[in-house]
């Protein structure tokens, strides 16, 4: 007797946090699978109300992330600490309302920072170098060796170990932050970051890739170091990746009025639009 085999519906319902409003979301694979679970747009690409987005909104291992990329062709990047005044920004709220948002890609919180909000590492700011090298010995995340250092001059954006950075950068760039730990070295992870630790906040990173472009991340829920750690290498395959800090991690978005909100903050980081972009 011929079986009758009726249609098995399953519905898959992933909790998270609610996405940033007008940012598409995609997901990649977490069975082990090559190849993305769903079309993954260029985020340069993608346009929300007319407005071109550099970001979009992605879940991996069933955490959302948002993942902004800068192409050198596209954007500039800079860092920026105080205001005209004098005044250290401390909000991505401050630094919006001297800026004109729409020549703003994206901008994040960049680097580690002291209780006055002054950078705790190297820091270069239009080619001024507001702080040095910071190769101390210390306790917490920023001194979790190797910690390194994002920079950049002009198209050119690099992140390398401190070590590295000190003995091979003697050039003066345009822009630079210190972080640490690095998250990806060489293609590796950082020796000791786990799988997937109990330390669980919401985080922020930067990673390049071969081509030259910035991979900007930040969760947009609580993340192991691990886990956005295998982000940038499994998914974004950047060599090196630099995480930039986590509980204070904020995006301010233009493109889908994004702009967080929450503890005071440091050092930021700007990706700016080209007035002429090339592709």
């Amino acid at each position: 007797m011929k079986q009758l085999l009726l249609p098995l519906l399953v519905i898959l319902a992933v909790g998270c946090d609610q996405q940033p409003a007008g940012e598409p979301v995609t997901r990649t694979r977490i069975d082990g699978q090559e190849g993305p679970a769903t079309p993954a747009p260029d985020p340069s690409a993608t346009v929300t109300s007319q407005v071109e987005s550099a970001c979009r909104s992605v879940i991996f291992e069933n955490t959302p992330l948002t993942h902004c990329l800068a192409i050198p062709a596209r954007h500039t990047i800079d860092t920026a600490l105080a205001g005209s005044d004098g005044a250290n920004y401390r909000s991505l709220q401050a630094l919006s309302g001297g800026r004109d948002a729409g020549t703003i890609a994206f901008a994040m919180n960049g680097g580690m920072f002291d209780d006055a909000g002054d950078p705790i590492g190297y820091f270069v700011e239009d080619s001024e170098r507001l702080h040095a090298l910071n190769t101390a010995d210390g306790e917490g995340n920023f001194h979790m060796n190797p910690n390194g250092v994002f920079y950049g001059t002009g198209e050119s954006w690099e992140i390398r170990t401190t070590d590295d950075f000190l003995a091979h950068v003697t050039d003066r760039p345009e822009f630079g932050t210190q972080s640490g730990p690095m998250l990806v070295i060489d293609g590796k992870l950082h020796p000791e970051i786990t799988q997937d630790g109990p330390s669980r906040y919401v985080r922020n990173a930067v990673g390049i890739d071969d081509r030259g472009r910035a991979h900007f991340v930040i969760s947009n829920a609580p993340i192991s170091f691990g886990k956005l750690a295998r982000f940038y290498r499994d998914e974004l395959k950047t060599p090196n990746a630099l995480y930039l800090d986590g509980n204070v991690s904020a995006l301010w978005n233009p493109a889908t009025d994004r702009l967080d909100s929450g503890a005071p903050l440091g050092p930021l980081i700007v990706v700016t639009k080209r007035a002429t972009a090339t592709e």
